[in-house]
């Protein structure tokens, strides 16, 4: 293992910013501040220009967003394949910090958890409908003939090119780290291209926009999964209470479940990666299995089945065109792909600061080859599972009639209930009322798992890679996210954040490419004959 030149990234020693770069911790609060009190004083205001703002960059990037995902995903597949692949990330024979499953679980529940539970059945009824296919052929939707392509681009989305976005960002990360002794940060993996600079305002810029994409990729999980978390307590409990006419959850309604989530996140936060972390996101996956088992003992278990092959194979034989099909956004087919695909990978993108750096600190001691099997292989099957038996379950009831349009007024309606609207058409006894509550505590989980994670990554950045920041500093942070996930929640809702959060993953879409081309670099040049002497 060879080591480059570690960089010097300046702390405060004492002072409000112990431990913490005051340069990138100031400018990136205050960055964040100017978000939360325009989006607060002028939310009419805050939703219009950020719209505006948004569909400029979506219609002049649209290309570019696909093709830098289609690199990511050539990237890793490239280090897994290549002679590389059997270098440690670490010293050559250090073992993992973290058993298999404990290394699953907290990369699962950090990177997909809650998305899985707003949009499993949903996104596939909401693709039924209308898709890119049915547009070009002309055909109808929400019939048998539409399941294929529904299927195939909802595996688009939650597949391989979603974990290769947050794959390239942590093995960029982890390599630079445990391999060439550089702090576990953002500006370390761009050490190859620009040297010492990294340690004035070069290093200081990249990790602001880390911090700044991560708080709004963070918040846009929570924002859509405070918002599901209520609408399944209202459906629960019929309070009557916690939604409005429009069948929408209340502002109040959102704001204490909001206060209480990130309250319980920063406790766990406090107990650090190898306690509360970890064992929530145990729980998660055992909660998790759960509910897959539910449905595929009382769903639709023998057409999941079927559905999981058959869209495998056709996601698999698709998987360069619907990798590089870039469509015009002022068409009818690009206006899709911008509201659908464009945003994912956004979304995606945004996620990778956080996401990366969290897969990079529990990933020390596995190969090249491990970390991108075992963080894009696995997990993208396991979601293909998941939306083949929760979101097969509910088209094969739109398709039998036995729905009779619930399950697709209710995705049209309020996606946040589609989830809980299926359970209890499976069983509305008993059974399904635990049910339908164990999916309420799993949302809980998974929302406290990403938001604990995500304060932890955010302090690591500001801490120049330091994996254990001032228990202060966590709690601060809690209060940040609080604030940024309430303030555009009342300004705009779910929409507004993922506005923003698709503004701030532009310029770390760029710093990632950057990543991806240092390790090239440092893998060509300082690695060449230790693969060699491994592959050997």
């Amino acid at each position: 293992m060879q080591k480059s030149s570690k960089l010097k990234i300046g702390l405060s020693r004492t002072g409000i910013y112990e431990g913490l770069n005051p340069t990138v911790t100031l400018v990136s609060k205050t960055i964040i501040a100017l978000l939360v009190v325009y989006a607060v004083s002028f939310p009419d205001n805050a939703v219009r220009i950020l719209g505006q703002i948004n569909s400029a960059l979506l219609a002049t990037f649209n290309s570019y967003y696909i093709y830098a995902v289609a690199f990511f995903l050539i990237f890793c597949l490239g280090c897994c394949l290549s002679p590389y692949g059997r270098l440690c990330l670490g010293r050559d024979d250090e073992k993992p910090e973290f058993s298999f499953f404990s290394w699953f679980s907290m990369m699962f529940s950090a990177g997909m958890g809650i998305g899985l539970m707003f949009y499993s059945i949903g996104e596939p009824l909401y693709h039924f409908q209308s898709n890119p296919a049915l547009m070009m052929s002309g055909a109808e939707g929400a019939n048998a003939e539409a399941v294929p392509s529904a299927m195939r681009y909802t595996l688009l989305h939650w597949g391989l090119h979603a974990w290769a976005v947050y794959v390239a960002a942590g093995l960029a990360m982890a390599y630079f780290a445990y391999r060439k002794g550089q702090p576990l940060t953002i500006r370390s993996t761009l050490q190859p291209l620009f040297g010492e600079k990294l340690n004035g305002p070069v290093g200081h810029i990249v990790d602001i926009v880390a911090v700044v994409a991560t708080t709004l990729g963070v918040a846009t999980t929570m924002g859509a999964g405070v918002t599901q978390l209520v609408s399944g307590v209202e459906f629960v409990f019929d309070s009557g209470s916690l939604v409005s006419d429009a069948g929408t959850p209340t502002a109040a309604a959102l704001i204490i479940t909001l206060l209480v989530v990130m309250l319980l996140s920063t406790i766990s936060a406090l107990t650090g990666v190898t306690r509360g972390v970890k064992w929530l996101s145990q729980i998660n996956m055992y909660l998790s299995f759960g509910l897959l088992g539910f449905f595929i003992l009382f769903g639709s278990t023998l057409y999941g089945l079927q559905l999981f092959g058959s869209s495998l194979l056709d996601y698999t034989a698709n998987l360069i065109p619907l990798t590089f099909s870039v469509w015009s956004s002022s068409s009818e087919i690009g206006g899709w792909q911008t509201g659908w695909t464009i945003l994912y990978w956004a979304w995606w993108i945004a996620f990778a600061p956080f996401v990366g750096l969290f897969l990079a600190r529990i990933s020390r001691g596995r190969t090249i080859r491990e970390f991108v099997i075992g963080c894009v292989l696995v997990p993208a099957l396991t979601c293909f599972a998941w939306m083949a038996f929760l979101g097969g379950t509910g088209l094969e009831l739109e398709l039998s009639g036995a729905a009779q349009g619930a399950i697709t007024q209710a995705v049209n309606d309020n996606i946040a209930s589609v989830l809980f609207v299926t359970i209890d058409l499976l069983n509305s006894g008993t059974l399904g009322t635990l049910v339908k509550l164990a999916s309420i505590i799993l949302i809980v989980t998974y929302l406290v798992t990403s938001a604990d994670s995500g304060v932890l990554v955010l302090n690591t950045i500001m801490a120049g890679g330091n994996r254990d920041p001032l228990p202060k500093h966590r709690i601060v942070w809690g209060g940040i996210l609080t604030l940024v996930v309430g303030s555009l929640l009342l300004a705009g809702g779910v929409s507004a954040i993922q506005k923003a959060m698709i503004i701030g993953a532009l310029p770390f879409s760029m710093v990632m490419v950057l990543m991806c081309v240092a390790m090239l670099k440092s893998l060509l040049t300082t690695e060449k004959q230790a693969a060699a002497v491994t592959a050997g």
